[in-house]
């Protein structure tokens, strides 16, 4: 490490609280932003906090050591990146955020070379240029990664609950449930039945499936397979199907269609299926 860096790197560690400051004057009133200057009390001092973590990163590049650098990289990146996925901040926003902390940052800087410029060479500002703005670059990419990875977690976690709950499997006995169908059935939608069915039977111990489909407007080639795929696979696990709510047209078509549901008991409705099996 060059003394100069050394020299460099003690000042910008002790005016951390400086440069937040500097970073945070520079905000807008911009409505709905954690950026915001009338996002609250809260917003600030939590941009505060991490805004002193992104300036100890930065300058952690000047000690020459690309472990330690990567390492609190890492650890900013996570942290930042958490914070504007739960607060629904756009990449965008942090980006030009960081951009903002780039200038007040390197205003430190040259307000160091001003102060020190006996010292302070040339050579030695196009070093800090290439080795401060190098670390910025750095953080942009570290924190793209991480917000993206973040959100596509989230919004598969999203999409798991919404399939959950457009295919809710309701108990009516330890054993026994009943699966609604609602609404228009897509090769998509049945594949996603396919998959989540199974296991949520096998994961509640049901040992009877009552698969309601009289809430389906229209059942196509391709969702009539599926449905008879699902039929076998739950048999296949020990699991008794009845279906129940097929209306007439569905019927007529899964018997154009050669589709076997004959090994199946079949009901016009649940009520009737269930007062037939349990009478």
């Amino acid at each position: 490490m060059h003394s100069n860096d050394k020299k460099l790197y003690d000042y910008l560690t002790e005016n951390v609280s400086e440069i937040t400051n500097e970073w945070l004057s520079s905000r807008q009133r911009d409505t709905g932003s954690i950026y915001s200057l009338n996002a609250g009390a809260k917003a600030e001092k939590l941009l505060r906090e991490q805004n002193n973590l992104t300036n100890l990163t930065i300058t952690s590049s000047l000690l020459g050591d690309k472990v330690i650098f990567n390492q609190n990289k890492v650890k900013w990146a996570n942290v930042i990146a958490e914070s504007r996925v739960r607060s629904q901040t756009s990449v965008t926003e942090v980006l030009e955020a960081l951009t903002n902390v780039r200038i007040a940052y390197w205003g430190f800087i040259e307000k160091f070379a001003e102060t020190h410029e006996d010292e302070t060479k040339k050579e030695h500002i196009l070093r800090w240029g290439n080795i401060i703005h190098g670390a910025f670059d750095d953080l942009y990419v570290e924190f793209t990664e991480h917000y993206f990875r973040l959100l596509n977690n989230q919004l598969a976690k999203q999409s798991k609950l919404i399939d959950e709950l457009s295919a809710p499997i309701i108990n009516i006995s330890k054993t026994v449930g009943i699966l609604p169908i609602v609404g228009n059935m897509d090769s998509g939608r049945a594949e996603k039945l396919l998959d989540y069915v199974p296991k949520k039977c096998t994961e509640e111990h049901i040992e009877h499936l009552y698969l309601d489909l009289s809430g389906v407007l229209f059942v196509d080639t391709i969702v009539a397979h599926q449905v008879l795929n699902i039929t076998n696979v739950l048999k296949l696990l020990g699991i008794k199907v009845t279906i129940t709510g097929i209306r007439p047209e569905i019927a007529q078509m899964t018997v154009q269609l050669g589709l076997d549901f004959s090994s199946i008991d079949t009901y016009s409705s649940l009520q009737q299926a269930i007062n037939y099996e349990y009478e």
